[in-house]
């Protein structure tokens, strides 16, 4: 642990240190920092360049030296502190900054001609210091293959930033289209670099159920595979090891992952495994055709909520975030109106119709979800009938619903499909890829997206979580296909959610995304390229 006088010494030394000049345009960071003001030196790195570490930030030492390595060929020493007196070449990541003035997830970055501080109040902050960092360096330092006779050189900036969100999410629907472990590792890398902090993976649905639930094998066995109509078998599934692995990688990353299990509708695969869950009895087959289903869980039988809750407390166990998303949209209540068991339940419940059949499902589950300290987050549909204690709204049918639970004390993410729907077609054209049924999402109208709504109160705009991109697979079967949708909206995005409101430029924007954008294609992204 660094000594209390080396704490003190590095802050005096830090706080001391003054960079002149005016902000700069050189650098094509995305998302823009808050502030940054530029020097007249360059630091250079080199081989005997240490990075330079604090107990709590020794993992992201090594993270940061793995990041620098391919490219450079150099393998840096990673020490602590205490060892490094007196040498110069130095990185230094360090988390001894106050959290008033910057935040949990806000850092001080300062290049100098001999060394680079990297101060924040967490290693959080430490991390998203060093994805500017690596955005400050040759576009090369990103390349997988060592790049001869390249300078690794830094113009001296001084960098003050945080979030303006602490919900800056992204999506990922794995159930209409599987994708691979080793591919959500890539969306993680890719998120994480644009400062994004939640990924909310989409696991169950009507076309397949996507995570092994040792209680109730038949979710997977028969629900995690379908046939499409030219006979052949389409499906997969995470085991429970692989979501320990991802949800691992991704708090490496400083992203939690909230997992989303469907219910009471979209809900067909795991009726095709347990049919006697459903109002009629069934048979079922996994569905192969997108849109909404009437067949969804029968909300009489109290067997629905007992498998429910097993899958679950399986799902708290392996997702250590506080969240678990339950979806809650598109429920038709056609099976329940003429089923006996729901009517019944109707009944016994002094419910007013079936919406406050829907809420009293989702109140249940929340029930439970809470006295696992987990907070349930639905679709703006669960504030239909009535919303559950502590519910968070995701507001994707416009932002009424949004305004709706901010007004009434709930905390709420902003992803309405106007704005943040990313499985939306890019351009006018009528053969682009992505959905039809809504007008094109721009690039720029992702980027003139403003998540805290106008109509509410200065008090209730703390409700306003952040904001989320979410792709839908439907149209999307491949992963380069997802890339395409996903990248540069995705980088507008990021941009709304972290930096000032009122830093946003969109003529300086396209600027450094054109930059930015040799960047990914170092990193070897498909991205949608005629913005």
């Amino acid at each position: 642990m660094v000594k209390k006088f080396e704490a003190v010494l590095i802050f005096i030394v830090i706080a001391s240190i003054s960079i002149q000049g005016t902000e700069t345009k050189a650098a094509a960071v995305i998302p823009r920092p808050m502030k940054a003001e530029a020097g007249e030196g360059t630091f250079s790195l080199t081989p005997e360049t240490i990075i330079v570490v604090t107990e709590g930030t020794r993992c992201m030492g090594e993270y940061l030296a793995g990041v620098l390595g391919p490219a450079t060929g150099f393998k840096l020493e990673v020490k602590e502190i205490s060892q490094t007196r007196g040498q110069v070449s130095c990185i230094y990541l360090l988390d001894i900054s106050s959290k008033g003035r910057l935040g949990a997830e806000g850092y001080d970055l300062k290049v100098l001609n001999n060394s680079i501080f990297v101060n924040a109040a967490s290693p959080a902050g430490v991390f998203y210091g060093c994805q500017t960092l690596r955005q400050l360096l040759p576009k090369a330092i990103e390349g997988k293959e060592k790049v001869q006779d390249s300078d690794w050189s830094i113009g001296q900036v001084e960098i003050e930033d945080k979030p303006r969100y602490v919900w800056r999410g992204m999506h990922l629907d794995v159930s209409r289209h599987f994708f691979s472990k080793e591919f959500v590792k890539k969306y993680i890398d890719l998120i994480a670099w644009h400062k994004f902090n939640v990924l909310h993976m989409h696991l169950t649905d009507d076309q397949g159920w996507r995570i092994e639930i040792k209680k109730h094998p038949k979710l997977t066995e028969i629900g995690g595979w379908r046939v499409g109509e030219d006979g052949k078998k389409y499906g997969g599934f995470y085991t429970q090891k692989d979501i320990a692995e991802i949800v691992k990688y991704a708090a490496g990353r400083y992203v939690t992952v909230v997992p989303e299990i469907e219910m009471p509708g979209h809900s067909v695969a795991a009726l095709a495994g347990y049919p006697e869950l459903s109002c009629t009895g069934g048979p079922f087959k996994v569905e192969t055709k997108w849109g909404i289903h009437k067949d969804v869980y029968c909300a009489g039988n109290d067997g629905t909520f007992e498998l429910m809750q097993d899958v679950l407390g399986e799902v708290t166990d392996l997702f250590a975030g506080e969240y678990i998303h339950i979806g809650g949209d598109e429920c038709p209540k056609d099976r329940w109106k003429a089923c006996l068991k729901c009517q019944a339940r109707i009944k016994a419940e002094g419910l007013k119709d079936e919406h406050e059949l829907q809420s009293y499902f989702i109140k249940r589950i929340s029930k439970f979800l809470t006295a696992k300290k987990k907070k349930l987050v639905g679709w703006d549909e669960i504030l239909e009938g009535g919303l559950a204690e502590n519910a968070v709204v995701m507001s994707w049918r416009g932002t009424e619903g949004g305004i709706a639970a901010a007004r009434a004390g709930h905390d709420v993410v902003m992803s309405p499909s106007s704005h943040c729907y990313f499985d939306m077609k890019q351009c006018d054209s009528n053969d682009a890829p992505g959905a039809t049924w809504s007008k094109p999402i721009l690039l720029e109208k992702v980027y003139s997206y403003e998540p805290t709504p106008s109509e509410i109160t200065a008090e209730q705009t703390r409700h306003i979580l952040g904001a989320q991109g979410n792709v839908w697979t439907e149209h999307i079967p491949t992963e380069k296909d997802v890339e395409y949708m996903a990248v540069p909206r995705m980088c507008a995005l990021a941009e709304v959610v972290w930096s000032p409101k009122e830093l946003r430029d969109w003529a300086d924007f396209k600027k450094r995304l054109k930059l930015h954008c040799e960047r990914l294609d170092k990193i070897g992204v498909n991205y949608y390229r005629d913005w």
